[in-house]
């Protein structure tokens, strides 16, 4: 049974990943914004909403580790798994403003969150790292400022393309809204089947449940963003993947952490460097790519590493 639950919510995923993105182009060419910012945005935010409903409650339940672990490993999951993915499906370019504003503070919002775990245990003198109300007040400001900077610079900048074609151009507005929205819920709704199913297969297989929160979990989470971005990159318009899983990854440490801080401060245990140090170095990572050569673009070499990289991670994980 769990197996069937397993591939009805992956035929869900499918299902929404392909509307979305379809009702996402109009959208963008409707309201005169780039496929990236709409990524960024709408997709963005959307696909990130199992990785809020998970830490959210974790945090309530005191489990904090696996808030942070589910925010963790589904950024690291975001760029090397669905980036790599991405890359190897469809190379794409990085936009200027992309290089400049967008991929530097996706490295900015990681190593904000390790700085900040760094000053509480100083400040309060503990053994443990914490993320406290202030901590979560923080992160919400920082991202509220973020968007609205995005929004306007991308307004400002007229960097919109009508760059991608969609099966449902030239349907009014409202009825675009519609699909994006049931999509979306299709998509989240299929997400959680699957999560659901491969947790409990997972446990049935005696994984722990630190290596579940940190792989099936995180990969659970992810796979709105994951089926998003390939269908995106498979209908040639890789540039709403990339604005996807950066602002995946700005939303999780930015707008995730923070709320769930915010509702219930926790300490946060169980980790180690290597999983701090691979989810900055992810981040940095895409940043050293666009200047490979001197192309500006992610090629599928560098996917294929990128997803390398990834294995060689959760391999370690399941062998720790």
């Amino acid at each position: 049974m769990e197996i069937l639950i397993l591939f009805l919510g992956l035929a869900m995923l499918l299902l929404g990943a392909n509307y979305l993105v379809e009702a996402s182009v109009v959208i963008a060419q409707k309201a005169k914004l780039s496929d990236f910012v709409i990524g960024l945005t709408i997709v963005g935010i959307g696909t990130s909403s199992p990785e809020l409903l998970i830490s959210v409650s974790s945090a309530l339940e005191g489990h904090g580790d696996i808030s942070l672990g589910n925010v963790i490993g589904s950024c690291i999951c975001n760029i090397l798994l669905i980036l790599g993915l991405t890359a190897v499906i469809k190379p794409f370019k990085i936009e200027r403003n992309t290089i400049k504003r967008d991929i530097p503070f996706n490295i900015f919002s990681s190593i904000f969150l390790i700085t900040l775990l760094c000053v509480d245990m100083l400040i309060f003198n503990t053994n443990s790292y914490a993320l406290s109300r202030i901590d979560g007040a923080i992160f919400l400001i920082v991202f509220a400022g973020y968007i609205t900077y995005t929004i306007r610079a991308n307004k400002a900048q007229e960097e919109y393309e009508e760059s991608a074609t969609s099966s449902l151009s030239g349907k009014p507005l409202w009825m675009t809204i519609s699909i994006a929205a049931v999509s979306l819920g299709v998509l989240l709704w299929g997400g959680n089947l699957f999560l659901d199913s491969s947790v409990i297969l997972a446990k049935n297989w005696g994984m722990s449940e630190a290596v579940i929160s940190l792989t099936i979990v995180a990969i659970g989470t992810s796979l709105p963003e994951l089926v998003t971005s390939i269908i995106a990159a498979l209908k040639g318009n890789p540039q709403l993947a990339l604005g996807n899983v950066i602002g995946s990854n700005i939303f999780n440490v930015l707008l995730i952490l923070g709320i769930s801080s915010l509702i219930s401060p926790f300490e946060i245990i169980g980790f180690s460097t290597t999983d701090f140090i691979l989810f900055v170095f992810s981040t940095i990572l895409v940043y050293i790519s666009a200047f490979t050569l001197g192309k500006m673009k992610v090629d599928r070499t560098e996917g294929l590493i990128f997803v390398a990289i990834y294995i060689a991670y959760t391999t370690h994980l399941l062998l720790k």
